[in-house]
Parts: C-alpha cells; sequence; structure tokens
C-alpha cells in the first residue's frame, strides 16, 4: 500500500527540518484530519495509508512534530493524550466527562494568552490552557429522547 503524498505535509516537515517519510507524511495528515485522536486511532490511520507501523514509531513521531510545533498534545485529566493539528493559537477545548469527545473553543478574550492571571507570580505568561467539562449533546440526558 502507498501513501497519496501531500506537497503540504511534505513541505512542513522539510520547513522545520524533519526528515520527510512516508509515515510522517501519513501520520501528519492523519492528525490533522482526525478529531482530536490517541496514539492508538493514529497508528490505524497510518496504516491504512502506508501499511505496518508500530505503536512506539507513531509515539516517536508524535514527539517530533510536536516539538516542532507541527502538532499539538492535549491531556485532559485522566485521559490518554490527544493529538491535533490545530496549532499556532490559543485555543482551548472542551471534554465529555461520559465518551471523552473532545471539541475546540476559540478564546473567549482577545489574543493569546486571552486570560490573565490574578497572580502571575513574576512569570511572563505567553500561553492560558483551559478545559470545559460537561456532556455531550449524545451523552446528556437533555440530549436524549
Amino acid at each position: 500500500m502507498t501513501a497519496a503524498r501531500s506537497p503540504h505535509a511534505a513541505e512542513d516537515l522539510r520547513r522545520v527540518g524533519l526528515r520527510v517519510t512516508a509515515a510522517r507524511v501519513a501520520l501528519l495528515e492523519t492528525v490533522r484530519h482526525g478529531d482530536h485522536l490517541g496514539a492508538e486511532a493514529l497508528a490505524a490511520g497510518v496504516r491504512d495509508r502506508v501499511g505496518h507501523i508500530s505503536v512506539q514509531a507513531v509515539y516517536e513521531a508524535l514527539h517530533a512534530l510536536t516539538a516542532a510545533g507541527l502538532v499539538r498534545r492535549i491531556e485532559p485529566a485522566g485521559s490518554p493524550a490527544r493529538f491535533e493539528g490545530r496549532v499556532g493559537d490559543n485555543h482551548h477545548h472542551v471534554v465529555c466527562r461520559s465518551c471523552g469527545a473532545v471539541a475546540d473553543v476559540d478564546c473567549a478574550v482577545g489574543h493569546a494568552p486571552c486570560l490573565a492571571a490574578s497572580d502571575d507570580h513574576g512569570f511572563t505568561v505567553d500561553e492560558a490552557e483551559v478545559t470545559y467539562w460537561g456532556l455531550c449533546p449524545g451523552c446528556s440526558p437533555a440530549g436524549n429522547p
């Protein structure tokens, strides 16, 4: 099985100094087309595109992509890490307490960090991370007929 190469993903890898491989291109595309997926789901997506890849190789590639700023890692409490392709802004997330669904939420106010700490303890704050918790429409009693 061969991966359909995305010039955009390959260019992005080159731009940040990462070697372009079929597996990295497939992983970056899978992250970008996914919805806050975990490593296992990403590995399955990469396998669909290029054939066999170990979960360990996916973790190693995710680490490189995250360090290079092409992928964002989020870790909702009580959940394994998830990965998304929306980077470069300071958006937040809403997480379902029941099924674990995750969705993006834009900053409530202005630009990053979009929230002001009541006491920054002398830190130069450049990012704020907020997680809203609740029930998604499918899990909410009000959302079920």
